[in-house]
């Protein structure tokens, strides 16, 4: 930077504006914020250039920059309200830096700094704020218990100040830390939580889409698909509007980021409305849904969930197998997706043995797998595990590499009619005992 400045003016602005390369539009706000007065308008140019810079420096990926930009806008921060300096850091600096990519190390790096200024300066507002940004992070990262710690200290905090808003935010994280620790009774308590809080205020588009994602994530792990269907819908339909710029609140309508965001948001909500669907045995709706919701999400997303569709519709293991190995990426590496279609996978393949040894009294395991089009030991296994859960009744002989099944037992009636039969006697002498007793008094 040098040490010439620019005057703090409109003109200066569109200056900026005009420069032919982002990095000369990035000069030129540097040298206005260089400009040392401190008249109010003054103050409220430099507070635009500062939130133009945030953009531009987002855009071009200067990550480190941004970092920096905290440390040499002090001094400025000490020239207007704490309310001010808290929209500038957390609206401006921080959500500039969540922009890029790859920066979650950076940011739970630069957040901490933050946190540590905040104490110094004694600036609550923006520190609870940023604390709540540092725990999601915190929870991407895979760092549960320094997120959860920082969550139980804040949330108490909150509360005591009624910030129903901020409120809301940490109570989200937490029903998804709580989850992603499967903690399921904290996680839908968290998530009770949030939805009070949200009932009182009005909560922006994107933040609703979030609550219903999650309420949607909840059912769906307690098996009850059909209403995960609806809140996975309610979360789509919300995505989808920020999305296309059909909300009022679209901030995607100037921001390419944004809009990439709840591109991404919208298809993971459309993915699990098709799981739903899947594990309700409605394969058969997943290509309408496809054709008349999910037109402008075409993807491996939603290539994966038709290709496991198809495998549940023709209850082929082989094309569940092929689907899976495919699509590793969009069904194995999602947590979600994952432990559903695991349940769903044995679900089917129990079917399909069970059906495949009715007919047989004796049969080789390399007989049925080849007849299910799956592995020896991963059909052996499965045989195993199935004998041992009751599922029927049979033995393997591992030394001739046979299934041997046995009839099930016809339980004899007599045993459970003799017992009815002492019962009732006990109870006539019961009765003739005590009329005899009236008669003898």
């Amino acid at each position: 930077m040098s040490s010439s400045y620019l005057p703090a003016t409109a003109d200066s602005l569109a200056q900026a504006s005009e420069a032919k390369t982002p990095s000369e539009a990035i000069s030129i706000l540097y040298h206005i914020l260089e400009n040392p007065s401190s008249s109010s308008e003054a103050l409220r140019i430099k507070e635009q250039a500062i939130f133009n810079l945030c953009d531009l420096l987002s855009q071009e990926n200067r990550a480190e920059d941004l970092k920096n930009l905290l440390s040499q806008l002090r001094p400025f921060f000490s020239l207007i309200p704490k309310a001010k300096t808290a929209k500038i850091v957390n609206k401006g600096i921080v959500d500039a830096m969540a922009k890029i990519p790859g920066t979650s190390d950076l940011q739970i790096t630069f957040c901490k700094e933050i946190v540590q200024w905040t104490h110094a300066e004694k600036r609550t507002f923006l520190r609870q704020r940023i604390e709540s940004k540092l725990a999601a992070l915190l929870m991407e990262n895979k760092e549960y218990s320094e997120a959860l710690t920082l969550l139980s200290g804040l949330i108490k905090e909150v509360r005591r100040l009624d910030d129903k808003l901020l409120l809301l935010e940490i109570d989200l994280t937490e029903s998804k830390l709580h989850y992603s620790l499967r903690n399921l009774p904290k996680a839908k308590a968290a998530l009770t939580a949030a939805r009070t809080a949200a009932n009182a205020i009005y909560v922006p588009p994107d933040q609703q889409g979030d609550i219903d994602l999650q309420s949607g994530i909840l059912h769906a792990e307690e098996k009850d698909y059909k209403t995960a269907y609806s809140y996975f819908y309610e979360a789509f339909e919300a995505f989808n509007a920020l999305a296309t710029n059909d909300s009022k609140d679209a901030s995607s309508k100037k921001d390419p980021k944004a809009k990439a965001k709840y591109v991404a948001k919208a298809i993971y909500s459309l993915k699990y409305m098709l799981l739903c669907k899947v594990m309700v045995n409605q394969a058969d709706d997943v290509a309408g849904i496809i054709s008349s919701r999910g037109l402008n999400y075409q993807g491996p997303e939603l290539d994966a969930m038709k290709a496991v569709a198809d495998a549940h519709s023709k209850r082929s293991l082989q094309l569940f197998e092929i689907a899976l190995q495919n699509f590793k990426a969009q069904l194995d590496e999602d947590p979600i997706v994952h432990r559903h279609l695991s349940s769903l996978y044995d679900t089917l393949m129990e079917q399909n043995l069970c059906k495949l040894i009715e007919p047989f009294s004796r049969v080789e395991i390399a007989h049925i797998a080849e007849l299910i089009e799956l592995p020896a030991d991963h059909v052996e296994k499965k045989l195993s595990q199935m004998i041992l859960d009751k599922k029927f009744a049979g033995t393997l002989d591992q030394g001739a590499g046979c299934l041997v099944i046995f009839e099930d037992p016809k339980q004899d009636a007599i045993y459970p009619a003799s017992l009815d039969t002492v019962s009732n006697m006990g109870k006539v002498v019961d009765s003739l005992f005590m009329r005899s007793s009236k008669i003898m008094a």
